[in-house]
């Protein structure tokens, strides 16, 4: 299996993830419930981010660079990030809920891009068989876990 898709198949877990927060937000009572899903989601997305950087982005850094989205990406990243801290921050439920609606949104556009622009990226600049053996480790690192 390439890199790109089994990231691919990641994100649509991901965009399922993503469709259940947006329903389940609204409804949350307690900033305990909040935080929860908050801390489920930052650590989904911490172990997603950490295989897409390594083996995906990492080699398409040159890339990426040329058609001006490095900074667009990590700041798209740093985004999520300061969203799902200010969950933890907040004292009240109704900001924690903004907060955390915000991180989902702001993941849901990234994906998005993702998809459209690195992954079309990453299969006209690498090899087929670098796809793969990049498709291994991710397999192998999931396996590691």
């Amino acid at each position: 299996m390439k890199i790109t898709e089994a990231l691919l198949a990641e994100h649509v877990v991901f965009h399922n993830i993503f469709d259940h927060l947006e329903s389940r937000i609204p409804k949350l009572k307690t900033l305990g419930e909040v935080r929860a899903l908050a801390a489920l989601l930052e650590s989904l997305l911490e172990a997603h981010s950490a295989a897409e950087d390594e083996l995906l982005l990492a080699p398409l850094e040159h890339y990426i660079e040329q058609i001006g989205q490095h900074s667009i990406f990590h700041q798209e990243h740093e985004a999520i990030d300061e969203n799902l801290a200010r969950v933890r921050e907040v004292r009240l439920v109704k900001q924690a809920k903004r907060h955390l609606l915000a991180a989902v949104l702001a993941s849901r556009h990234h994906f998005d891009k993702e998809e459209r622009v690195i992954f079309p990226l990453a299969e006209r600049s690498l090899k087929a068989k670098s796809l793969i053996n990049l498709g291994h480790s991710w397999l192998h690192s999931r396996e590691a876990r």
